[in-house]
């Protein structure tokens, strides 16, 4: 293609840019097919363990420090719900239908097909690089100032531009990498350590927690922490342009990034 500013045109008419037949950009995808695969795995597998997760903390809805703790044993906190046996004291003269088998057995599955998702996701993004180039934050990030710049950002709510919608933030790389390597690690391991087959072949798992108990409600504050994550990542989605950002990681596209410099132009 010759450059428009060797295009001779008679004095007086205007050349429209259409007719210059600019070939079209090549836009690559903005998510890996392996990235929205596993993200739509996990996404399921999450709504699961909520609920059958929530089922499971009704069947006993208090909470305890140590190894052992039951009705008898002083509470570190309890919910205040009804529950659906009928020994636990809750204040309700009622209790609800037990769903603890079901609910368990999905929360054992879901957790399960959680974990592989995520091991195939962590040593494919090794690999990839996609960990460096798309989750640690920038250079031009990596400073108190910037940290700040991008909260203030987010408290006035401003609307991301554009270009955000093929790069994440400075605080979507953080809680992310939080995510992926702390809460993520810790809602498993505090999972496997109320496991008592688990536990009896690695006993550390629940030792270094302070006993099954502990663990327990180590891990409702981590799933805790793990919902408010997904109801504030579901929020900015909204707000940042729910069709485009689903658009993006169901078929991968994306409205094209801004360009300030074209070959030839």
């Amino acid at each position: 293609m010759p450059n428009l500013a060797s295009i001779s045109a008679p004095t007086g008419v205007v050349v429209p840019i259409a007719a210059l037949e600019i070939p079209a950009r090549t836009v690559p995808s903005r998510h890996s097919a392996l990235v929205r695969v596993t993200h739509w795995i996990t996404a399921l597998c999450f709504l699961a363990l909520l609920v059958s997760g929530a089922e499971i903390t009704i069947s006993h809805p208090r909470f305890y420090w140590g190894e052992n703790g039951n009705v008898l044993t002083p509470v570190l906190f309890k919910l205040h719900i009804p529950s659906s046996r009928s020994l636990v004291p809750t204040g309700y003269g009622y209790v609800l239908p037990d769903q603890n088998g079901w609910s368990r057995y999905l929360h054992f599955q879901s957790a399960w097909i959680a974990v592989a998702t995520g091991l195939l996701y962590v040593i494919a993004g090794l690999f990839s690089g996609h960990f460096s180039k798309s989750l640690l934050p920038l250079e031009t990030d990596r400073s108190l100032r910037a940290f700040w710049k991008a909260i203030v950002s987010h408290l006035r709510f401003e609307r991301p531009s554009a270009a955000e919608a093929w790069s994440y933030n400075l605080l979507q790389r953080l809680s992310y990498l939080l995510v992926l390597f702390v809460l993520f690690p810790l809602v498993i391991w505090t999972g496997l350590a109320m496991s008592p087959a688990f536990t009896s072949a690695v006993p550390a798992t629940v030792t270094l927690l302070g006993g099954r108990q502990s663990a327990r409600t180590l891990h409702f504050f981590v799933s805790v922490a793990l919902l408010l994550f997904l109801l504030v990542h579901v929020g900015m989605v909204w707000f940042a342009g729910f069709w485009g950002r689903m658009r993006a990681m169901i078929t991968g596209r994306a409205d094209a990034p801004a360009v300030t410099n074209m070959e030839g132009v």
